[in-house]
């Protein structure tokens, strides 16, 4: 399992001193027009569900596309891994465990299980998403409201 995949079930956070990733998990079922002629989850609508967990987790917490964009900063994917378990068939209920992992970086490191309902892992994914300017420039360092976020974050500040 990778390094950011190994957080999803209660590890540790990424880093020393940090805090727990924070999670949010959305519930699905798999629809008609996300499978193959076979009846199995079309691999390239699993994009689409990790952005689905990054979106609820964003709103959740004040740290979505748009919050980044409002101060000026833009959140592009650098690293997208899928390591499948088991496939999903159509009608199938799922859920899309989604955790945010500590980092004193300007990146975003998220980790994925996507389960059935009985809580079986059929896919576990990671992804990580760079901090830039919207000029396109790298940013080296956490922009400030995303600082206030983790200091909140850190301090067990956050809802």
């Amino acid at each position: 399992m990778s390094r950011r995949t190994r957080h999803i079930g209660g590890g540790a956070a990424r880093g020393s001193g940090g805090p727990s990733p924070l999670s949010v998990t959305v519930t699905r079922t798999v629809r008609f027009e996300e499978v193959d002629a076979l009846g199995v989850m079309w691999h390239g609508r699993y994009a689409s569900w990790l952005d689905d967990g990054r979106e609820d987790l964003g709103a959740r917490y004040g740290i979505g596309y748009l919050d980044f964009l409002g101060h000026g900063v833009i959140v592009p994917l650098k690293l997208f891994n899928l390591d499948f378990h088991q496939p999903l068939r159509y009608g199938q209920a799922y859920s899309i465990v989604t955790e945010l992992s500590w980092n004193e970086a300007a990146v975003l490191d998220y980790a994925y299980r996507i389960e059935d309902a009985a809580g079986t892992i059929m896919t576990t994914a990671s992804t990580t998403q760079l901090m830039l300017s919207t000029a396109g420039e790298l940013l080296m360092e956490q922009p400030a409201f995303y600082r206030n976020f983790c200091a909140k974050w850190q301090t067990g500040g956050l809802p």
